[in-house]
């Protein structure tokens, strides 16, 4: 179960740190080519699959790692920084995909919405890198 939550949590870090290591060329383009950039993203809502079976492979790991106090609350900070990934998400980068359908559409407020959207992501690649350490230190035990 170890390796499984280290591969699908490292798996589910692959999208966020590359939003986190595209951020400063993009942050500052122009709204037509920001919005151009944006399109090579269309179908990357599949690696956000990964984060709920990371979500589900750290607690399955908590679960069997639980006679060891240490790597269970490894796994279960995994966990926990996982679905902190996912109420981020919710919260912030959503709500900037619908306001512009997904960057098809280019609302006045387009720069507050490519902050949000961008800044969430970073955030969420630091998160994610706390999770895949955990779960790695967790299962290295």
């Amino acid at each position: 179960m170890g390796f499984l939550a280290v591969v699908i949590t490292g798996l589910s870090l692959i999208a966020p740190a590359a939003h986190a290591f595209e951020l400063l060329n993009k942050i500052g383009l122009p709204q037509a080519e920001y919005f151009i950039v944006q399109q090579i993203y269309s179908g990357w809502w599949m690696l956000g699959l990964f984060l709920p079976l990371a979500f589900l492979a750290n607690v399955g790991n908590a679960i069997v790692l639980r006679a060891d106090r240490t790597a269970m609350m490894l796994s279960i900070a995994a966990a926990v920084l996982i679905a902190l990934n996912l109420i981020v998400f919710m919260l912030f980068t959503q709500p900037a995909n619908a306001a512009t359908q997904n960057w098809t559409v280019q609302p006045d407020n387009w720069e507050a919405l490519r902050a949000q959207w961008e800044y969430s992501h970073a955030v969420n690649a630091g998160v994610n890198f706390l999770a895949f350490c955990c779960a790695t230190l967790a299962s290295t035990r």
